[in-house]
């Protein structure tokens, strides 16, 4: 992949590990195939949160070792301090998955692509049809 680098939200993470691309809309699929695939370390803790509450059944490290493999995703290195400030700078959600998912790829200036209606409404380059 050649193209700039996009955040991938947790469903967009569980979809592609489960092979769900159906659930994608094409503008969705064309930023996945174009551009290089990058999580917030916050993207793991909520998948193993979900792991725990049987939402999902595989645990994050498979799920994103495997992915790694298969469409070369990274996880963002970015400092955690600086990842806080940006989110304490998020007032629109009390969810901190949603606010730190965000503020990763905010720090960025960087595409994030989400199903999540409220995202898209609240941060501007987040994308998804």
């Amino acid at each position: 992949m050649s193209g700039s680098m996009i955040y991938l939200d947790t469903h967009v993470v569980v979809w592609l590990y489960s092979g769900d691309v159906h659930l994608f809309p094409a503008t969705a699929c064309q930023l996945i195939e174009d551009n290089n695939l990058t999580i917030s370390p916050m993207v793991l803790l909520e998948l193993q949160y979900l792991f725990e509450i049987k939402r999902i059944t595989v645990e994050p490290t498979i799920i994103f070792d495997n992915l790694a493999e298969a469409i070369s995703l990274q996880k963002c290195r970015s400092p955690f301090g600086q990842v806080i400030a940006e989110s304490m700078r998020i007032f629109w959600t009390r969810d901190p998955f949603d606010r730190i998912i965000t503020a990763t790829a905010a720090v960025h200036k960087a595409v994030l692509l989400t199903k999540d209606i409220k995202i898209r409404q609240e941060y501007s380059r987040a994308l998804w049809d």
